[in-house]
């Protein structure tokens, strides 16, 4: 006897299928899916019998090797990668949003730039064309789509959680929904990699009481992956998960401990990198990372090297591996201590640090993070999959709309958002890790009488200059009606989505006129320039507040200068020919130390102390004779309001 599947009306005629969100954890080394199931997350294993494994190495290879004409993808991709390292494309992540001149560290690959724009992404050269780094991870994610629907039932897979490093900015974000689309995914949110780490812990469920669960929790998550370093501070407060302060490195990881490795061989053996070629010196970079592998459960391991007719064995203990790889491992707690001051927190004040990314599986690692913290930390999830069980969690609640055991998330944005004014200031309007989603208005006004269009320069960094900051677009309000100088309402709204994605609008208030801009500029910041806003911002804070105050003041200055000649022209008539002389002997003393300002900006302190009490002494000057073409002013028009009327008529 069979059933029937009945279905109520107005629902649907299949109440028992299922629906399932993709969790994805796009890796710079390894990739992987996972969905939950039966309310238990899980990766999705690869159809491959012989390997069954669940872990997909992010490696495609584009090159004509046994007649290949299409890319092959993962552990056979990955088998090319010494005989033919040009075609073989891994760690393409780190080129993501990035342009040629961006790309500072070492690789194999022979890159072509963009003909339109040198700003652009670069392609890889390969025997099969040439592909840029978006559709290296389009290719990944379509393997990783491919394993999910064999694993799952025909059309029923409504979309993706996809993770991404938390300091990856707008274009490296804007490149992996691109690969998404590509690989023919719906994007149902990009997800920080430490959050995602965060829920697959249940660190909302990690209190042993009620009492204890209502009480703000802080966690550390230090997540060292093969290519990329984030850190992010959390607090879980009654489901909320909030992230206080957020850093890290897009190109900082596992592969650059290889390095590492590889030169410490190199210098052992008395060879010069520059003397070998590329396939050499991937071949002792696929060693090194064996090398390192090996010290993951032994104290030390025989090593050997036979490169350009010259042989070198020895041995590289786990107290060796400490030193060679103390750069890496300095570097990243050092931008743990920055997020902690940023946040305001100490290290006593933290409840627990959580360990993700394959890297973390060292144990130099772990003994370097447990010394800093004094604090033994959280591990025993398996850090390769924990951020890929996460994801799916959360995609899970989205398809679903369960707000029963829907943990809040709210990520930061990583750098502070404005938009140019006069004088090349920046006026922040969203500042550093503030929580996302976020939409926030300013008003600004015109500069000069009768304008009737503006430029929004939309800037991203930490300085208080335009100049010392970074461009990511800019776009033009015209139909503003002409009207005097500071009349007209310009309200520009920054709105940054879940997935940090920035819109900019400008909306003038009298006319209605409206313009708006998506930021999805076609290159990135490089991991020297995150760093180096950042780090700019609190080096140059003294000497930028100053600047700042100069050129404020110098603004405000040549806008009294132009009302002054404006109400000259309309009303010069109010003043004798000695108070006209007086008047225009004073402003122009005082445009000359504006012109002076200009030009020395960069200048001493000293000399910019200099320089303002100049312009305020000269203002000083100015003063009482415009506060007296004011009055006269502000005299004829109460008179010429009060023409014809009687005091019986009031």
């Amino acid at each position: 006897m069979s059933l029937l599947q009945i279905a109520e009306p107005n629902q649907s005629a299949k109440p028992h299928e299922h629906k399932y969100a993709l969790g994805i954890d796009l890796g710079t080394t390894r990739s992987m899916v996972a969905v939950v199931r039966s309310g238990k997350a899980a990766l999705l294993e690869t159809a491959d019998a012989k390997t069954k494994d669940n872990l997909l190495p992010s490696v495609v290879y584009y090159g004509t090797a046994n007649d290949t004409n299409a890319p092959i993808v993962g552990s056979e991709a990955l088998s090319y990668f010494e005989t033919d390292p040009v075609n073989t494309i891994i760690s393409a992540k780190r080129f993501m949003g990035r342009s040629v001149k961006d790309i500072k560290f070492s690789h194999p690959y022979q890159l072509k730039s963009s003909e339109t724009s040198a700003d652009a992404m670069p392609s890889f050269v390969t025997g099969q064309g040439n592909v840029s780094p978006v559709e290296v991870s389009a290719d990944i994610l379509r393997t990783l789509k491919d394993r999910a629907q064999r694993a799952l039932p025909d059309d029923s897979i409504q979309g993706a959680v996809i993770t991404v490093p938390a300091y990856f900015d707008e274009a490296q974000r804007q490149a992996t929904k691109d690969a998404a689309q590509l690989a023919g995914l719906k994007v149902l949110r990009l997800l920080n990699e430490p959050t995602a780490a965060a829920v697959a812990y249940g660190l909302d469920r990690a209190a042993g009481s009620s009492d204890e669960a209502q009480q703000e929790r802080l966690f550390l998550i230090y997540d060292l992956g093969g290519g990329t370093f984030d850190v992010s501070l959390l607090k879980m407060n009654e489901g909320v998960f909030e992230v206080l302060a957020t850093g890290g490195n897009s190109a900082l990881g596992g592969d650059d401990m290889d390095r590492q490795i590889m030169g410490w061989l190199l210098k052992q053996a008395n060879l010069n990198p520059k003397d070998l070629t590329a396939q050499q010196r991937t071949h002792i970079a696929r060693q090194a990372e064996g090398f390192k592998q090996a010290l993951t459960h032994r104290d030390r391991v025989d090593v050997s090297i036979d490169i350009a007719d010259i042989e070198w064995s020895g041995t590289l203990t786990a107290v060796d591996l400490i030193q060679i790889v103390e750069p890496i491992t300095r570097r990243t707690l050092a931008t743990c201590e920055q997020v902690m001051r940023d946040a305001g927190v100490s290290i006593e004040q933290l409840d627990e640090i959580i360990l993700v990314g394959g890297s973390t599986r060292m144990p130099v690692v772990q003994q370097a993070v447990e010394q800093f913290f004094n604090k033994t930390p959280l591990s025993h999830l398996n850090p390769d999959e924990v951020v890929a069980l996460g994801a799916a969690q959360v995609a899970d609640q989205l398809i679903k709309k369960d707000k029963s055991n829907n943990v809040l998330l709210l990520d930061v944005t990583p750098l502070s958002l404005g938009l140019e004014t006069m004088g090349g200031l920046v006026e922040v309007v969203i500042p550093r890790n503030t929580p996302i989603p976020v939409a926030k208005k300013q008003t600004f006004t015109t500069y000069q009488d009768g304008q009737t269009g503006m430029v929004v320069h939309v800037v991203q960094g930490e300085r208080d200059t335009v100049e010392h900051c970074r461009s990511l677009g800019r776009f033009e309000l015209y139909g503003i009606p002409p009207m005097k100088a500071g009349l007209a309402r310009i309200e520009v709204t920054f709105d940054i989505d879940a997935n940090g994605q920035l819109s900019v609008s400008a909306f003038e208030a009298t006319s209605g006129v409206k313009s708006d801009i998506k930021i999805t500029p076609s290159y990135g910041l490089s991991d020297e320039q995150q760093e180096q806003l950042l780090r700019a911002g609190f080096e140059n804070a003294a000497q930028d507040k100053l600047s700042r105050s100069l050129i404020e003041a110098k603004v405000e200055a040549e806008r009294e200068v132009l009302a002054l000649q404006s109400a000259l022209q309309e009303f010069g008539a109010l003043l004798s020919d000695t108070e006209v002389t007086d008047l225009q002997q004073a402003m122009s003393a005082l445009s000359d130390s504006l012109n002076q300002v200009s030009s020395s900006l960069n200048a001493e302190p000293e000399q910019l102390q200099q320089l303002k009490a100049d312009v305020e002494a000269k203002q000083a000057v100015l003063k009482p004779l415009s506060d007296t073409f004011a009055a006269r002013i502000m005299d004829q028009s109460v008179k010429q309001s009060l023409a014809g009327t009687s005091t019986e008529s009031w």
